[in-house]
């Protein structure tokens, strides 16, 4: 029976929705869904503000304009994360300066990052790989400290905590994804969360193609005109529709979902400790949302011949990111730094298919090809 890597989950009022925002005549962003998903996490997790976007990467872009990056200024971001987390600050004219991970886990080395910090240093990106926290308290300790604004990339941290608070309202300003990937989605689509209130105003502004349209339509001006920079970052009400059916379903879907992690990691704990690979590491300021279950192998080698075992199996597990510091279009703008544990984990992580409709059965499948 092949089991793939990843299947979008369909909660039953997508269709109902969509349909519902078409019979509604508005069908540009920024309607009763866009509305509802906003005020969801507002309400649910204490976002001052939330603004969906038509994707992470669109979001991180709105975050790089009001932090007012400009170019030579500096930004420290992981190496070992997806292309979006640098690209959205190098599109503003940022030079990045990449930090190494951890050994425990992928997430930035919070003890690194001071000595990475120069006078133009303006902002540090944490990204929580995994939707596990990275350390919050001292990246923000270093933050205040040198006067530097902190952008979350919360892309995999929906519903993910750090000593109680939620992923994505510590930093300043914060990103989501609701990719088809991710534990909730929209297909495509992001969120950008908004903690300190001086960026409130200016995000929607950018957020409405540089107009303040938005406050038009609350009636707090009685004309909009452009006032700034920005692009068309919302989404279409069918995407929103789409969103809120997946939000109406978020505490069945995390259950879900951490039930096949917690089977992955029984199933897998005693080879882990027979030092065949590592498994995940959270930390306990940190709590574990299920967005993946990955292991870390021992060498590239032995992780090429485990995809392909799986592979053999009808299996699909994949490897993740590559080093962003060696990449073909930074590599030359990089320092020359050594960044060794996201080396290994470019190298050696493996994930293991992870989705709500996968099985007990289909865990104990694939967990029973890896022991071979």
């Amino acid at each position: 029976m092949h089991i793939p890597f990843n299947l979008p989950h369909l909660t039953g009022k997508e269709a109902h929705y969509m349909y519902q925002a078409v019979y509604n005549g508005k069908l540009s962003g920024n309607g009763e869904f866009t509305k509802r998903c906003q005020r969801f996490f507002e309400e649910k997790y204490g976002f001052k503000k939330c603004l969906l976007t038509t994707s992470c990467t669109d979001a991180l872009e709105m975050a790089a304009i009001l932090c007012g990056i400009q170019p030579g200024d500096e930004v420290i971001v992981p190496s070992y994360t997806f292309v979006s987390s640098a690209l959205a600050f190098v599109r503003q004219g940022a030079k990045i300066v990449f930090a190494d991970s951890m050994k425990r886990n992928p997430n930035i080395d919070a003890e690194q990052i001071e000595a990475l910090i120069t006078p133009r240093t303006k902002v540090i990106v944490p990204v929580h790989y995994a939707g596990v926290a990275c350390d919050m308290d001292r990246i923000m300790e270093i933050a205040e400290k040198h006067h530097l604004l902190v952008v979350e990339d919360a892309a995999q941290a929906i519903d993910s905590f750090y000593k109680g608070k939620p992923l994505g309202t510590i930093g300043h300003l914060s990103a989501f994804s609701f990719h088809e990937t991710k534990n909730i989605i929209s297909g495509e689509g992001g969120m950008l969360g908004i903690n300190d209130e001086r960026f409130i105003r200016r995000a929607e502004i950018i957020w409405e193609k540089g107009t303040n349209r938005a406050e038009f339509f609350r009636g707090e001006v009685n004309k909009y005109g452009w006032c700034d920079i920005g692009s068309s970052f919302l989404p279409s009400e069918v995407v929103a529709a789409f969103l809120w059916a997946q939000l109406e379903h978020l505490d069945d879907i995390q259950s879900k979902r951490k039930q096949l992690w917690n089977k992955y990691y029984e199933l897998l704990k005693p080879l882990a400790d027979k030092g065949r690979f590592h498994l995940s590491d959270i930390p306990k300021y940190a709590t574990n949302n299920a967005h993946m279950f990955y292991l870390v192998c021992n060498s590239l080698q032995e992780r090429t011949t485990l995809i392909k075992k799986l592979k053999e199996n009808d299996i699909l597990a994949v490897f993740h990111y590559l080093s962003l510091h060696s990449s073909e279009y930074y590599k030359d703008k990089h320092d020359g730094r050594q960044l060794p544990e996201c080396d290994r984990y470019a190298d050696c992580l493996v994930r293991l298919p992870m989705y709500y409709e996968l099985t007990e059965n289909d865990v104990k499948q694939t967990c029973s090809v890896i022991e071979l």
